[in-house]
C-alpha cells in the first residue's frame, strides 16, 4: 500500500501543479472501507507535501471556501416583522 499511496499522491500533485485541476472528488471504488483507506493513507501523504489542509479555519462548511452564510428566508421575514 505504501507504493500505491505515493503513486496516487504523485499523480494528484502533478495534475494540481500543472493546473489541470483545482480540486478532486474522491469516490471510493469499494464500500465500506475504500474512503477510509484513502483518508488513512493518501491524505497524510498529501498533507506532508503541503497539498491538503491539516485543519480548517472556519467553523462551518460554507466558511472554508469563503462563501457567505445563507440566511433562512423564514428567519429573515420573522426578523423584519419584529
Amino acid at each position: 500500500m505504501k507504493h500505491t499511496r505515493k503513486y496516487i499522491a504523485d499523480a494528484m500533485q502533478e495534475w494540481f501543479e500543472a493546473a489541470a485541476c483545482d480540486g478532486f472528488n474522491i469516490t471510493p471504488a469499494t464500500l465500506p472501507g475504500g474512503g477510509e483507506d484513502f483518508v488513512e493513507t493518501v491524505v497524510p501523504e498529501l498533507q506532508r507535501r503541503g497539498l491538503s489542509r491539516t485543519e480548517y479555519e472556519g467553523s462551518t462548511l460554507r466558511e472554508n471556501p469563503g462563501l457567505r452564510p445563507v440566511i433562512n428566508r423564514y428567519s429573515r421575514s420573522r426578523q423584519a416583522a419584529e
